[in-house]
């Protein structure tokens, strides 16, 4: 088929109550050797293919390939799925995903360039089973997420852009999961924290690393102890380094299993740990794949599947 897929899955200390096994060990020798804003959305327009100069526009675009696709984080939308070079990914309500089928010909994919099939690679944080290809009616072979074929918009100039997302009511961004991107509705007050997921990247300095479910880096603080599970980043600390919320196993990927306990915070907050380390993001990670928060402060570091430091420079 042609798709490369990628790899896919404080002051004061907070003591809790754990699991009959024991965790943790220490990590003096833990270090792992390497191996390797988004705009706001313009109002829809009236036309369903959003174009009044669409083969200008379209030109300028080009069918190019899609490369290494990523997780962008944006604030209308929540995570949405881009191009290589940062260009935000489309779906259409009258295509099919199973069979996937494109309805977009004519003028409508000199509005809608389609994204070639070719070299695309899934984006770090993504289940690369997710991408397939459709043939087109030209017998060119078109990129597809989840069986939906895959598009971009000639009226996005730069990396970022959203200005495709609901024109017509019928175009919207794509999710890294194929689904319409959507920022999820905030938890009722009281609510527990939902489960997320957890899978192991790819990384030219760190080698293979954790992930959350968006790609963002996953990483532990060299205070926190696993025996007792002990977090000892609270307040400003958690605002910075905000907690991984409890994961779903069958949503790890790629991380071994071992002590794979969550850590009821004072806080109220739940946290998943790795080998009973607990783990976080952070708020300087500004896309899928940053790793900006390694080595700060000589304390924070990436974490390796089995849970050790990653603490390579």
């Amino acid at each position: 088929m042609g798709i490369k897929r990628g790899t896919s899955l404080a002051a004061v200390a907070v003591v809790v109550a754990l699991a009959a096994t024991a965790c943790g060990g220490d990590d003096k020798a833990d270090a792992t050797k390497p191996a390797g804003a988004v705009s706001d959305a313009q109002a829809p327009a009236a036309d369903p293919y959003g174009s009044d100069k669409p083969a200008q526009d379209a030109a300028a675009t080009g069918a190019k390939s899609a490369g290494q696709l990523t997780i962008a984080a944006t604030d209308q939308l929540g995570s949405v799925l881009t191009d290589g070079a940062g260009f935000t990914l489309y779906r259409f309500d009258k295509d099919t995903a199973k069979p996937p089928t494109s309805n977009c010909d004519g003028d409508c994919a000199k509005t809608w360039p389609v994204v070639p099939a070719g070299d695309a690679t899934a984006a770090a944080g993504m289940d690369p089973a997710l991408l397939g290809e459709v043939v087109r009616k030209d017998g060119s072979k078109q990129l597809t997420v989840a069986g939906w074929p895959a598009y971009r918009f000639a009226k996005d100039t730069k990396a970022g852009d959203l200005n495709g997302q609901g024109v017509g009511g019928t175009w919207f961004a794509l999710a890294p999961d194929g689904k319409k991107a959507a920022k999820a509705a905030p938890a009722p007050a009281g609510a527990g924290q939902t489960a997320g997921a957890l899978t192991v990247a790819k990384d030219a300095k760190l080698g293979d690393h954790i992930v959350d479910g968006n790609g963002m880096t996953v990483y532990r603080f060299k205070p926190d102890t696993a025996w007792p599970m002990v977090s000892k980043c609270e307040g400003d600390c958690v605002a910075k380094w905000p907690v991984v919320p409890p994961v779903d196993k069958a949503n790890a990927k790629g991380i071994i299993e071992k002590n794979y306990l969550v850590l009821d915070r004072p806080d109220g907050k739940k946290q998943q740990t790795v080998n009973c380390w607990p783990v976080y993001t952070f708020t300087g990670d500004k896309k899928a794949g940053d790793i900006n928060g390694q080595g700060v402060g000589g304390t924070w570091y990436a974490v390796a599947p089995d849970g050790k430091l990653i603490t390579v420079q």
